[in-house]
């Protein structure tokens, strides 16, 4: 470990103690007369998300007043890092919840319990398989909902019908895209999305028969279909040019939004926002690349709630009925209803609402032509490899072919540091 990393650790300690002393002493000031059991969630769900889930922690706590229970919102990396650190002290929420590829990381620090034995059989067989994060023999997470994964959005003013293939979709995004105004710049886009990021890349290195890793965590990344993937962005910008030169994710979503592009390439998150700024949207799966007779196959995660492995046995048994209460049918029903989410529940799978809803059916289809997300730690290492070598492609200062040989070296590199 370096000296700077050795620092950001102590640091981040720091913080987590302070934080940890400054709650107890407001526990103890002013509230020492509130008796009830507490328990804290944190997560990395967007303001809509939040709003559910207070509504249904509201109902647990009028079900069961001897319980307080907060949820604390936290970015990605931050509640990553910050579990890790708090739990390692001893610390931390009773209760973490966020897409499966963090069961890697914290199962190897040893900071969640495994629940194949705390939840009966009967219970967990209710419940999408896919939607049950077992690692290295033990189940170390539960999920609500089943995604997180991206599709083709579009706009039906603009686009009646999707695209089937990647030809369909260059015509249909080469017709829509034009200089409105006549000022000799392009006003609105075929397609957009943040295309910058490798994540947002791993649906066209797919649908030409590439993928990141194999199935014991080496890194696959030198391969024909990382090759031919880039070939087919930059065709798609600098051929096409149907998509914008430079677009991260908040370009992308402004451009949808507002009109000035037909297409977009984003997640299960994103559908509820455009439909409140007033489109009218379609979800449609992403296109079948003619070369290869293959799906752009999008990464698919479960998102669901994992124990700290400090947790009292007082608060487990809470927890635990908890997590029940939030995976029940009427909950993930609640939620599919509002923000399209896919739930994990068998029930509400099969319900009329999830069935013949056209947002939610073409989820699904993504959902089952996609790759589940791995949650091995290599993974983190793996994305850190593909970022500059994929993006000096976009830049013009490296040829596919050789990036995609970059990438493989780094990742090699970055697992052999990280195991060191």
């Amino acid at each position: 470990m370096n000296a700077r990393t050795a620092l950001r650790i102590a640091v981040a300690f720091l913080s987590v103690t302070l934080a940890v002393v400054a709650v107890t002493t407001l526990d103890s000031c002013g509230t020492g007369r509130d008796h009830r059991v507490r328990l804290t969630i944190w997560h990395q769900d967007r303001i809509d998300i939040r709003v559910i889930l207070q509504r249904q922690l509201d109902r647990f706590m009028q079900l069961h007043p001897e319980v307080r229970v907060e949820q604390l919102f936290k970015e990605t990396e931050e509640l990553r890092s910050g579990f890790i650190i708090a739990a390692l002290a001893g610390q931390g929420p009773e209760i973490v919840y966020g897409p499966a590829d963090q069961v890697g990381p914290f199962e190897i620090m040893k900071i969640i319990l495994p629940l194949e034995e705390v939840f009966p059989k009967d219970w967990l067989a209710q419940f999408d398989p896919r939607g049950l994060t077992w690692y290295k023999g033990h189940l170390y997470q539960v999920a609500d909902k089943l995604g997180n994964h991206l599709t083709l959005v579009y706009n039906k003013k603009l686009v009646p019908v999707p695209p089937r293939t990647d030809e369909e979709l260059i015509r249909i995004g080469k017709t829509l895209t034009a200089d409105l105004n006549g000022d000799g710049k392009t006003d609105r886009y075929g397609l957009t999305w943040n295309y910058t990021e490798p994540f947002f890349f791993i649906p066209f290195m797919t649908g030409f028969g590439g993928w990141i890793m194999d199935d014991a965590g080496n890194p696959t990344l030198n391969s024909r279909g990382t090759v031919d993937g880039l070939k087919f962005i930059k065709r798609l910008r600098d051929e096409e040019k149907i998509i914008p030169n430079e677009a991260d994710y908040n370009v992308a979503d402004i451009l949808f939004k507002d009109g000035n592009a037909g297409m977009i390439v984003n997640g299960d998150w994103s559908w509820a926002g455009y439909q409140k700024a007033g489109l009218d949207i379609g979800v449609a799966p992403l296109p079948l690349i003619t070369s290869t007779g293959l799906w752009c196959a999008p990464m698919v995660s479960p998102k669901g709630f994992s124990l700290n492995a400090n947790i009292s046995e007082e608060k487990k048994a809470w927890a635990l009925e908890l997590i029940r209460f939030l995976m029940s049918a009427e909950n993930q029903m609640e939620s599919a209803r509002e923000l399209y989410t896919m739930p994990t529940h068998m029930q509400v799978q099969q319900s009329d609402f999830v069935q013949q809803n056209d947002i939610l059916r073409n989820s699904r289809i993504q959902i089952d032509r996609g790759r589940s997300l791995p949650v091995v730690p290599e993974l983190r290492a793996i994305w850190d490899a593909m970022r500059p070598s994929y993006q000096a492609v976009l830049a013009g200062t490296m040829t596919p072919e050789r990036a995609a040989e970059e990438m493989q070296l780094l990742a090699l590199r970055r697992i052999k540091e990280m195991n060191e």
